[in-house]
């Protein structure tokens, strides 16, 4: 038997008694693949939390190898290694190593920790620590630089004179004598336009010079990491400049 209730919808008896309303069985199925689609979005959003965490722990897992390895060839400070990792971080927050490789992004997360608080290490040294080339380790600290807002001072001559002298085993003489021509460069604007890792190769070349410790060219170019004819070029401006007969 079929009849109408009181709200109008149609009913029937199914044989046994119970009355079904036409369209109830529709709605409760209807109600059920609906609540089976959101727990199928809710599974595959938790699914896809799962995978960015893991895929998280794993890129700090190898970056903070990769920066561990190159401080420790590089002899840098633990608070700049430490600074090296929050950029990375930061750069893995802000979406910046998504399509880039992580060699180049910790390369230069190094770089940038080490302008940021004046310790000098170049281009050069991360290159052959990272087997990054110099111009994508620059490209990529661009990045970071312009994304992340990090002010990173221009790089001085001076910041690189100790370290030169130190590689080549010179005298506390020789590094006193080379930053005296550095500054004598700076403050008559000699140095603008140039690098400043040949300029400070160039100030301990004329240095060791004038105070008996000679060294060759390609030793110096070497322990700063410039070409032979780009110090040569630029020791011999320095002397003509700053009238130093060498």
């Amino acid at each position: 038997m079929s009849g109408v209730d009181g709200g109008g919808r149609r009913s029937r008896d199914d044989g046994n008694g119970v009355i079904m309303r036409e369209g109830a069985g529709r709605s409760g199925e209807s109600r059920r693949r609906e609540i089976s689609r959101r727990l199928k979005e809710i599974s595959e959003r938790q699914r896809m939390r799962r995978m960015k965490s893991a895929m998280r722990r794993r890129h700090h897992m190898v970056a903070s190898a990769e920066i561990e390895r190159i401080s420790n060839l590089l002899a840098i400070p633990d608070r700049i290694k430490e600074e090296s990792l929050l950029i990375y971080q930061e750069a893995w927050n802000h979406d910046l190593i998504h399509g880039r490789s992580i060699e180049r992004m910790v390369a230069a997360s190094v770089y940038a920790a080490c302008r940021k608080h004046n310790v000098p290490r170049t281009l050069e040294e991360l290159e052959k620590a990272t087997k990054v080339a110099r111009k994508d380790i620059m490209r990529a600290c661009k990045i970071l630089a312009g994304r992340l807002s990090l002010r990173l001072p221009p790089v001085s001559p001076l910041e690189y004179v100790s370290r030169f002298c130190e590689k080549l085993n010179l005298r506390e003489k020789v590094r006193e004598k080379a930053e005296e021509i550095v500054r004598a460069a700076l403050e008559r604007n000699i140095t603008s336009g140039r690098g400043p890792t040949s300029i400070a190769a160039s100030a301990v070349y004329i240095a060791a010079m004038l105070c008996g410790d000679r060294q060759t060219q390609k030793a110096v170019a070497e322990a700063a990491g410039v070409t032979e004819v780009t110090l040569r070029v630029r020791y011999k401006e320095l002397a003509k400049k700053l009238q130093i007969n060498v």
